[in-house]
């Protein structure tokens, strides 16, 4: 198992179609990544089989930056956006060059024979696939792990996905909770969710970010997060389908920096109080007399007082004083002890 509950935060920087099909741009975006300490780059393998016929016929786009627009088709613009097997090849041969992760989305089984050819680590399933048993399983044959995303998806969806994988014999899973709006409102993340299905289901658990900024990505490693997965951009402003909710570098740098603290932050479920002995008793409280006492005073509470140090007598030890009998003059505002005073014959 590559991924598990409980450790540091496995950023995946997802480059998708942001180098709008120029290489060069994609090798710039993969020494960003690796730069900013990103443990992984993704790319996506579709290509224009991703679409049917009617939809490249009327022309729909999916993202409203090109619903409108004259200046190309579909079509053109998947074909020039799309990654061609080869071009994936020379990537991930860049990638290991740079030491850093390489994976991408397939769409066919084609690509994840492609996939398996480069030895990927592990292989990530669009949300669009989760109702795909036919994409899934062929996914889950090749033994590698498989992080599914749910965007769109109800329970039951869920539950017969991870089935479906399951099936193969393969239980190499991490879920990603994700909602599929680009970007979605606040509201509509439910970061909650991420518990949810760590209960439901017995494997790790990741998010799949889709909202402009850092903020909801550190939130989500607060919730444990195995796996991070963030659109990345060198330029919002870019030409292209993803780039105004991507991550541009200042922000993964942000992302980075924050990973290996709050997974220190989180640390363990039980409770371990990390204070030494020494500060405790600097802070904490002792049980000191109020007013001077004679040898014969009668211990009442208004002859108590709890102040610091804490190296005394603790506050709930006051019952070990009350109603016994001094044993010598102390002055007031000394820390008592046990010794200074001597319960009354019964």
């Amino acid at each position: 198992m590559l991924f598990q509950e409980g450790q540091k935060t496995y950023v995946i920087a997802e480059i998708g179609a942001n180098h709008n099909g120029d290489i060069d741009l994609a090798r710039k975006m993969i020494d960003c990544a690796k730069n900013l300490g990103c443990d992984c780059v993704k790319f996506q393998s579709w290509d224009t089989s991703i679409f049917s016929k009617k939809v490249y016929e009327d022309n729909y786009f999916l993202n409203d930056d090109y619903r409108g627009r004259n200046d190309y088709t579909l079509e053109e613009i998947v074909k020039e956006f799309s990654v061609s097997p080869e071009e994936l090849a020379e990537l991930k041969a860049y990638s290991d060059k740079k030491n850093i992760d390489f994976t991408s989305t397939p769409f066919e089984h084609s690509q994840i024979d492609d996939l398996v050819s480069l030895n990927a680590p592990f292989i990530k399933i669009a949300s669009m696939d989760l109702n795909n048993d036919y994409l899934l399983r062929h996914a889950a044959d090749t033994g590698k792990t498989i992080l599914l995303s749910t965007g769109f998806g109800t329970m039951a969806e869920i539950d017969h996905a991870v089935g479906t994988i399951e099936s193969t014999g393969n239980t190499n899973i991490v879920i990603l909770h994700c909602v599929s709006m680009y970007p979605p409102r606040d509201d509509q993340v439910n970061l909650n969710n991420m518990d949810m299905l760590r209960n439901a289901f017995d494997y790790p658990i990741g998010f799949s970010d889709h909202t402009i900024g850092f903020e909801i990505s550190m939130a989500a490693m607060a919730k444990g997060a195995v796996i991070l997965e963030k659109h990345f951009t060198l330029d919002k402003e870019m030409f292209g389908w993803d780039h105004k909710i991507s991550a541009n570098p200042a922000e993964m740098q942000v992302i980075m920096a924050a990973t290996g603290r709050i997974h220190e932050a989180l640390g363990a479920s039980r409770r371990i109080p990390p204070e030494d002995e020494s500060r405790k008793a600097e802070y904490r409280r002792s049980i000191v007399n109020a007013r001077d006492l004679k040898k014969g005073d009668i211990i009442d509470q208004a002859a108590l007082a709890y102040r610091r140090p804490g190296s005394g007598l603790t506050p709930n030890q006051d019952q070990l004083l009350l109603g016994g009998v001094v044993t010598k003059d102390i002055p007031a505002d000394t820390l008592l002890s046990l010794s200074d005073v001597r319960q009354p014959e019964k």
